[in-house]
């Protein structure tokens, strides 16, 4: 670990001017970096792998609340506590598929320090990312993918480049993403409010970028709409053990069956995504139709149709389909 500045903001004002100071030092070679749980960032720093010279500790914003919004919704401060976010009544009642998901990960050491807007940045577990003397694009452009033609059996079969195959490992935000959260930013030019699904990128040829974040851009809340009547939410993981373990596979489901009909469905999956996969194949294959196995089947065919396994991952693609039908299934048995 490299010798770092360690600047404490007790609001976000101030941890926002402060970020804006030293993001004009970056040009010298300085990087900033926010603090709030330290779950991730400080294993990886640790590692070499990340190298912040200035740190900015958000952890006493008063950005820790759950509460619930006019027209219904919810609205999660970024520093709310994975452990209090799966917990909290509201999440509970009216969002079943995000406390499991959020239950389903780490551990519970873990879970009472890692924080919402941690969660939204987590980086990946790939072996040769986290391993600063093997070639990885994400961690320094252009030096290759060692992943490509090395140990692949945890990674992506959605999404991937010719430049990066690396999974997104956050549970959370495959749930957040079948429950189509809303990302609220703030930096010294403003706010903004980016939907789950356009927050993360693609690796193509910049695996480095992961996140629409710009420099200096804070996390501060993220909001869910209120959902819809008679709503089933359901997160399946499908992992090596039953504890401590990212996914192998996993599938959010929240669904809304109507005259026995499938009214409204949405679908995100883990564990097969360079980010969390929304599945808008999926989600075609199921809508009017009656939740019954062979249209779960072909929503299965249709979210893997794009699927691109490595030498080691290919049992992914049957094992992401068994998730979804499973999860599906879960789902149209939800009280």
């Amino acid at each position: 670990m490299e010798l770092f500045q360690l600047k404490r903001a007790s609001s976000v004002a101030q941890a926002l001017d402060i970020a804006e100071t030293d993001a004009g030092s970056q040009q010298s070679g300085a990087s900033m970096r926010f603090l709030a749980g330290g779950t991730t960032l400080l294993d990886l720093m640790k590692l070499d792998v990340e190298r912040p010279t200035q740190i900015i500790d958000i952890h006493r914003l008063p950005l820790a609340q759950v509460e619930a919004i006019d027209g219904g919704g919810v609205t999660i401060g970024a520093t709310v506590r994975n452990s209090d976010l799966a917990n909290h009544p509201l999440i509970k009642t009216h969002y079943p598929v995000l406390s499991e998901a959020l239950l389903s990960g780490a551990s519970a050491q873990l879970r009472n320090m890692a924080t919402t807007g941690g969660n939204l940045l987590q980086r990946t577990r790939c072996v040769y990312f986290r391993d600063a003397a093997t070639p990885c694009n994400k961690r320094e452009p252009g030096t290759g993918c060692s992943a490509i033609d090395g140990f692949n059996r945890n990674l992506a079969i959605l999404g991937t480049s010719d430049h990066c195959i690396a999974t997104n490992p956050s549970d959370m935000s495959v749930a957040m993403t079948a429950l189509e959260a809303t990302i609220h930013v703030e930096s010294k030019q403003g706010k903004r409010s980016i939907a789950i699904d356009d927050f993360f990128l693609l690796p193509g040829a910049t695996p480095h970028r992961e996140t629409t974040l710009k420099p200096g851009e804070l996390i501060t809340q993220v909001t869910l709409p209120a959902p819809a009547p008679g709503s089933r939410g359901v997160y399946l993981k499908l992992r090596d053990r039953a504890s401590y373990e990212f996914a192998l596979a996993s599938a959010a489901v929240v669904m809304t069956v109507s005259s026995g009909k499938i009214a409204h469905i949405r679908i995100a999956l883990g564990g097969v995504g360079v980010k969390p996969w929304r599945s808008r194949e999926a989600e075609a294959a199921l809508l009017d139709r009656a939740p019954e196995p062979t249209a779960f089947q072909a929503a299965a065919e249709a979210a893997l149709q794009s699927a691109r396994p490595q030498s080691q991952n290919g049992f992914k693609v049957e094992l992401a389909k068994r998730c979804i039908q499973q999860a599906l299934k879960l789902a149209t048995q939800t009280a």
